[in-house]
């Protein structure tokens, strides 16, 4: 094995029936020799804006009076070669023929997972998978989600997927900055009502990521981006 990489998940607007149209699965890898420095750093840069290290950086805090730190943690990202993101949009996660395909909303919900690691792994390294714990089955869960994917790509003896554990977000800096970056795809996919106001500063955001990115956050980019790497899954494709 070449390297050894630490994967940290999240994902917005996960549940069924919440009238959200989109839903956004996320992570952010690093190689694990730079673990302890970036979570020293983001803990840093809270210090410097005022915000106790404890404290989480989330999306759905992202206000005017924090701005410049949030602009710093996405600069931050884009400035640091250590870092890398990719997600799966799914555009409707409504529009899911479950009943067709045998399967639950749940199960479907693990099938986008491993479609979104599957992006990330390289037979020639090793990872250890970080999932932000949503409810009290998630041990069970991930434990299914760590066996279908070993299985799906014959790594019966745990070499490449080290481990897919749950953790808490609260715990990890560097969780926190994947709720930061899960978040802003999310809003910009977002169908929102004609009365809604949208927040200014996190569209601020959103342009500063789009900008350091190069991208729309609404397209999926090429396979082989590595920096932020972005696919759009649509369920009307496979139909």
């Amino acid at each position: 094995m070449n390297k050894i990489y630490n994967v940290y998940c999240d994902e917005s607007c996960h549940l069924q029936h919440d009238g959200i149209n989109d839903m956004v699965l996320g992570a952010v890898w690093c190689d694990q020799t730079k673990i302890k420095q970036v979570n020293r750093d983001i803990r840093d840069m809270k210090e410097r804006y005022g915000v106790a290290t404890k404290a989480e950086l989330k999306w759905t805090k992202v206000a005017p009076v924090k701005k410049d730190l949030y602009e710093e943690l996405v600069n931050y990202f884009f400035d640091n070669p250590a870092l890398h993101y990719r997600c799966i949009v799914i555009t409707d996660k409504n529009d899911q023929d479950h009943i067709r395909f045998h399967q639950t909303h749940d199960d479907w919900y693990y099938k986008m997972y491993f479609d979104l690691l599957q992006g990330i792994l390289s037979p020639s390294d090793a990872y250890e998978i970080y999932i932000d714990i949503k409810d009290t089955h998630s041990n069970q869960k991930i434990k299914k989600l760590e066996e279908v994917s070993r299985n799906s790509i014959y790594d019966f003896s745990g070499e490449v997927i080290k481990r897919i554990q749950p953790i808490r977000s609260d715990e990890v800096q560097l969780m926190q900055l994947v709720d930061v970056l899960v978040g802003a795809v999310t809003y910009q996919n977002r169908i929102f009502p004609d009365n809604h106001r949208k927040s200014e500063t996190k569209l601020e955001i959103i342009e500063l990521l789009k900008k350091r990115s190069g991208y729309r956050l609404t397209r999926s980019t090429l396979l082989k981006e590595e920096k932020f790497n972005i696919f759009v899954w649509q369920a009307r494709q496979y139909k």
